[in-house]
């Protein structure tokens, strides 16, 4: 966990794919104006993401966040400040020792090549391999029939293993969300005030966490549904999509909370 010298004056936890980094080019560029914004007024940054600590942890470090936490494999585990990766991998090792003894047809990232995983996930084979250094949980492809399935998630449910299924894959882990994990940097940082932004179902209980949260437009998935506290304001929804929307809604925040005086420029 990050030693506190001193509360920062804002939070912001972040999703990236779709959120932070664009769509279709997994870039931050059009966020720069506003990363620079935040460092200049002291504000942290979390980025909390699916991927691994070891995907992770090179874009902190480019974005000039590394001293920050970060929230990996969907609010599983945390990767502390200035590390490139979380040591050890017990809980993934108890992971894939629990799925050994399911019914079949849950096919893992544990139980394929770096090449298989890129051609799963669509990553270039150096990706894959980050992909592939899994800690905290183990996503994959349910290759049986749906009654099957429901067969599989019951016997996960009762050796302790918690599923979630996305547009891709089928995730299990011991537990954990990104909300949980916020809880935990929060705590260490003394009350402040916190912005959380997101896209798409797993950033839901994130989004409700925060003092404001944000949902970023994202014309690729289906739109996330009206949320509790969109009509009063504490939930906001950006009018552009990934990173120009992450600046839109940064730079509006920081003018309404008084950390800055001017709007962002940003496209």
């Amino acid at each position: 966990m990050r030693p506190v010298t001193a509360k920062p004056p804002l939070i912001v936890f972040s999703d990236l794919d779709g959120t932070l980094l664009g769509h279709d080019d997994y870039s931050w560029a059009s966020a720069a104006p506003a990363l620079d914004r935040l460092r200049q007024i002291g504000a942290g940054l979390v980025l909390a993401s699916s991927k691994t600590a070891a995907e992770i942890a090179p874009l902190r470090a480019e974005i000039g966040f590394d001293d920050w936490p970060a929230i990996v494999e969907n609010g599983c585990g945390l990767l502390p400040p200035g590390r490139a990766g979380s040591e050890g991998a017990e809980t993934y090792t108890r992971i894939r020792t629990l799925l050994r003894a399911l019914p079949k047809g849950f096919r893992g990232f544990g139980d394929m090549s770096v090449a298989q995983v890129a051609e799963a996930t669509g990553l270039p084979m150096e990706g894959a391999e980050r992909a592939r250094a899994r800690q905290y949980s183990e996503p994959g492809i349910w290759t049986g029939t749906e009654p099957a399935l429901e067969a599989f998630l019951a016997a996960a449910a009762e050796v302790g293993l918690t599923a979630r299924r996305g547009g891709r894959f089928l995730t299990l882990s011991l537990g954990g969300t990104k909300a949980d994990r916020m809880d935990e940097i929060l705590n260490a940082c003394g009350p402040c005030p916190s912005i959380a932004l997101g896209d798409a179902p797993n950033d839901l209980e994130m989004l409700q966490r925060a003092d404001f949260g944000v949902i970023v437009r994202n014309d690729h998935s289906v739109p996330l549904p009206a949320l509790p506290g969109e009509a009063e304001g504490r939930i906001l929804r950006t009018r552009q999509q990934g990173p120009q929307g992450w600046t839109e809604a940064i730079s509006q925040l920081l003018l309404d909370l008084k950390l800055i005086k001017d709007p962002i420029a940003h496209g």
